[in-house]
């Protein structure tokens, strides 16, 4: 079994940054794909960014891309999540989510549903 932490969410200004963080323990963090979703208020829950298991392939929704980079740490079991030039429509319920997946080359962003570990999730609020 693999449990899922998040950290690093909060209020913070448009335009400014964050770092989140996924902190996993109870099994072999190395075979397991990452992925980074949110869900706003009314919204349904959007992927916004992946990573396969060693790293080498990584998804980002189209919304994100250029702002946010997702990051493996094996030494400490974490990914990161860092989300730069934050704006108000980013403001959302930030889930890690994971499923094994030593071989895939694709994360499977557009494929919440073969997440099977998720955290409990971190609010992040950007307001002015």
């Amino acid at each position: 079994q693999l449990q899922l932490v998040e950290s690093g969410g909060g209020l913070v200004q448009p335009g400014k940054s964050l770092r989140l963080s996924c902190t996993a323990s109870g099994s072999t963090f190395r075979a397991y794909v990452i992925g980074w979703f949110r869900q706003a208020p009314g919204k349904e829950r959007e992927g916004v960014s992946c990573i396969t298991s060693g790293g080498s392939n990584v998804r980002y929704t189209e919304a994100v891309k250029g702002r946010f980079t997702i990051s493996r740490d094996h030494a400490n079991n974490r990914v990161h999540l860092e989300m730069n030039d934050l704006k108000p429509e980013d403001t959302a319920v930030y889930y890690c989510a994971a499923f094994p997946g030593p071989f895939m080359i694709d994360c499977g962003l557009s494929r919440p549903g073969e997440y099977n570990y998720w955290g409990q999730g971190i609010q992040v609020t950007v307001s002015s």
